[in-house]
């Protein structure tokens, strides 16, 4: 749903009345996934998509009275090859769609729900929709990641499944206490922590912004840090030893760290905390032989095998990467391929 959210913001400002499609359920090779969501106003405009084309034209049929009337439609499709072909997909499957109005032209608690979701994208904080599946109105509740639930309660077991997937970064039908739930993360931002400022951070910083990650650099020595030149410039420039920044910032699955600075004081300072925490991806720059004094070092400090396991090194996709430019290139598919192993 995030590709569509800007639309969302500006028909909801608008008071454009709107019915949403989700995909709850996909089998197969479904063509969208779990959360994929197609939004359509009285006079048929549309944004998003539940099967790239498939089954978009009876879905909308279906949905459109929801507009005016409320309530709430659930719809199994089979998306059979041919079809998929039809609309250039190489394979059919199948999925559940759950419809509803939107919410913001619903009741006073369910825009009381929008608005607190729109703050924390606003704020670019992330937040976990828990839709009840229900053929005589849906009821949704929305927590954050600190476990505080907004609009109707949960139930401890609900909670904690719930903030289980934010943690794993996936959309998911839960079934709880004998009802079905849907699960539908809104995470933030994308945050890459990069240790060290050199000419590899500053491609690195291009190409993080190029696919909307917050670009975060890092660096205690002023010559670097002041003296680098950055052609694009990174969102915060941080000159301290990451232990004394790190707890300024929620290290969780959506933030991803990129260890370069070839100095074992700032590189182990940061180590020593991103090993137990929940970023996503650590990578650290250096040689095998390098890697293996870092390894030494870092056991010499308490930390276990599985812990330092964690460690992309040699760091980055193995293309042969010899410049600055093409170790950045490697670095940033890497973190792509760990971050797009979670679905959301």
């Amino acid at each position: 749903m995030q590709d569509i959210f800007p639309t969302i913001l500006s028909w909801a400002s608008a008071q454009k009345p709107f019915a949403i499609a989700r995909v709850i359920r996909s089998w197969g090779s479904s063509p969208r996934q779990q959360g994929a969501a197609l939004i359509v106003t009285e006079d048929m405009q549309m944004a998003g998509s539940v099967s790239g084309g498939c089954v978009e034209t009876d879905v909308i049929r279906q949905i459109l009275p929801l507009i005016r009337d409320g309530g709430t439609k659930r719809i199994a499709y089979g998306v059979t090859n041919e079809d998929a072909w039809a609309v250039g997909l190489s394979c059919g499957g199948k999925m559940e769609v759950f419809a509803e109005r939107f919410w913001v032209f619903g009741d006073e608690a369910e825009r009381a729900l929008w608005e607190k979701l729109k703050q924390q994208q606003a704020k670019n904080r992330g937040s976990v929709l828990v839709t009840a599946l229900a053929e005589e109105g849906s009821q949704s509740s929305l927590i954050l990641p600190g476990g505080e639930v907004f609009g109707n309660p949960l139930s401890p077991q609900l909670k904690e499944d719930t903030l289980s997937c934010y943690a794993e970064r996936r959309n998911q039908l839960l079934i709880c206490d004998e009802k079905e739930y849907f699960i539908q993360i809104f995470p933030p931002r994308s945050r890459m922590f990069i240790i060290g400022a050199a000419h590899i951070s500053a491609n690195l910083i291009s190409l993080a912004k190029l696919y909307d990650f917050e670009a975060i650099i890092i660096d205690p020595r002023g010559v670097f840090a002041q003296k680098t030149d950055f052609p694009m410039p990174p969102d915060q420039l941080l000159q301290a030893y990451p232990s004394e920044i790190f707890s300024d910032f929620s290290l969780d699955a959506y933030s991803y760290a990129v260890v370069l600075s070839h100095d074992p004081k700032i590189d182990d300072d940061a180590l020593r905390i991103l090993l137990r925490s929940d970023v996503a991806y650590i990578g650290a720059l250096g040689s095998r032989k390098t890697h293996a004094k870092r390894v030494a070092r870092l056991e010499e400090a308490g930390f276990g095998q599985e812990e330092i396991a964690r460690i992309h090194a040699p760091i980055g996709v193995g293309i042969g990467a010899k410049t600055p430019k093409e170790i950045a290139l490697s670095i940033m598919a890497e973190v792509i391929q760990v971050k797009n192993a979670f679905a959301t």
